[in-house]
């Protein structure tokens, strides 16, 4: 028998599932079609976000560009929290605000994906990467939660979990990443075999 703590936990996990299993999924589902048109297109996809986020981040530009279930040819993706030297030269010149949008100035192209990651949705890092993203011309897409906050009304797509606890924002965050890691490569390589 699990102590009341672990049981709470999950109870409250499970309903953090629930609401976003009833709310996202048509925007998953844009967020896939997007991803799979930018790979086709022979584009990429960038992803930022600060703390866990960060992690996140990493973690999706990892399952695309290794694999998620299949073996397949790796796919373009870039987590621009992953250069500690352009991180903090960029934040010593210019200032933490801007390092996200010094890399996606010098790296993204007119029809890339560009994804910020943030459970607050007040990230202003994350949101000047989005600005820059949007002026360049990629899409953008931000995974939130708390409402999204100012990011979702500056993204062309706001995944929005309906929570307002960051751990659980968070576990939503990588069952998105999943979701849509795994509908990319069913679609794209419907023929390559599961990783054994």
């Amino acid at each position: 028998m699990n102590p009341d703590w672990v049981d709470g936990y999950f109870s409250g996990l499970r309903a953090a599932l629930d609401r976003t299993e009833k709310e996202i999924g048509p925007d998953v589902e844009r967020l896939s079609q997007w991803l799979l048109e930018a790979f086709r297109g022979g584009h990429k996809v960038l992803a930022m976000g600060n703390g866990g986020s960060a992690s996140d981040a990493q973690h999706f530009a990892a399952e695309l560009v290794g694999r998620f279930l299949k073996e397949r040819r790796g796919l373009a993706a870039i987590a621009l929290n992953d250069n500690p030297c352009c991180l903090t030269a960029v934040a010593n010149d210019y200032g933490f605000g801007q390092i996200f949008r010094r890399q996606v100035e010098a790296l993204a192209v007119a029809g890339d994906v560009v994804v910020g990651i943030s459970t607050s949705g007040h990230s202003a890092n994350v949101l000047e990467g989005l600005d820059a993203a949007r002026k360049i011309g990629c899409r953008t897409v931000a995974l939130l939660g708390r409402g999204g906050g100012e990011i979702a009304k500056n993204v062309d797509l706001a995944v929005i979990v309906p929570d307002d606890r960051t751990p659980h924002i968070q576990e939503m965050h990588i069952a998105i990443i999943h979701m849509i890691c795994q509908r990319v490569e069913e679609t794209l390589f419907p023929a390559q075999k599961p990783h054994e």
